[in-house]
């Protein structure tokens, strides 16, 4: 009888216990797996924080090209040899502003559109008064563009108007008439950054490797797909050959897509 007491006891007790260690168990696993996704995502976090760091460095030190530099200065200094004093002052000023504007963006992971533009512009001038008889060039915005309440990453646009200077309008086997066109606009809620140029059409923007990585287009991009990624932003590079009336390739266009982010509006990761 005492027997049958102690086996009806453990018969009776024995499900909860199982019930307890199993749900136990469960419980622990599942804290466990929890915290090994946190880690994970912390590590993935940390990583894509380095790699912009990374990118942003690099992309300062492809805007502060030493040729460009170098250039500059050595316009400057010609034009004080030659005596034209109101040009080595022209000069100066902008040269120094521009590297203002460099330095002041650098750190942020947002400007607004007329911050970049403003730095854009003194580019196109330096350049201009260095090569005024091969090209000229045309800023545009469109007029649904508030260049003072939209966002853009940083050190994206420069790149691909030097890259379209230097490889394309000053390749051109004419030494003048080259072209360049940057137009800004919104469509569908998009923004969008046209650069057009007339320039030779044989060198490959998207696709040569060596060009890219010496001129800062392949960090742009980078830098742009990783502020996509994590803005959810779904910007695009497309690059495409602007044909004659007899479909022969006549000039490049290369045009930067990007959601329209307004300055007011909260941005979260």
């Amino acid at each position: 009888m005492a027997y049958l007491t102690i086996a009806l006891v453990i018969a009776a007790v024995w499900p909860y216990w199982v019930f307890f260690g199993v749900s136990l168990i469960t419980i622990l696993l599942f804290f466990f797996a929890r915290e090994k996704r946190i880690r994970r995502a912390t590590r993935e976090a940390l990583h894509r924080q380095q790699a912009m760091i990374n990118l942003e460095l690099n992309a300062f030190q492809a805007q502060l090209d030493p040729h460009f530099i170098f250039n500059s200065l050595n316009a400057i200094h010609h034009y004080i040899l030659a005596t034209s004093t109101d040009m080595a002052s022209l000069y100066l000023t902008r040269f120094s502003k521009l590297m203002r504007l460099m330095m002041g963006n650098f750190k942020k992971e947002w400007i607004t559109l007329q911050e970049d533009l403003d730095a854009l512009e003194l580019y196109l001038q330096l350049e201009q008064l260095r090569f005024e008889q091969q090209f000229t060039y045309r800023l545009a915005l469109e007029p649904e563009v508030e260049p003072m309440h939209t966002l853009i990453p940083p050190l994206i646009i420069q790149p691909y108007v030097q890259y379209a200077i230097w490889h394309r309008l000053l390749a051109r086997p004419q030494k003048t008439g080259g072209q360049l066109n940057i137009v800004i606009g919104v469509k569908n809620d998009r923004l969008y950054i046209k650069v057009e140029d007339n320039g030779n059409p044989t060198a490959s923007l998207l696709d040569d490797t060596a060009e890219r990585l010496a001129n800062g287009i392949d960090i742009a991009s980078e830098r742009l797909y990783l502020m996509s990624e994590r803005y959810h932003m779904k910007a695009s590079i497309s690059a495409q050959p602007i044909l004659d009336s007899a479909s022969h390739p006549c000039g490049n266009r290369l045009v930067i897509s990007m959601e329209h982010t307004p300055a007011r509006q909260e941005l979260t990761g």
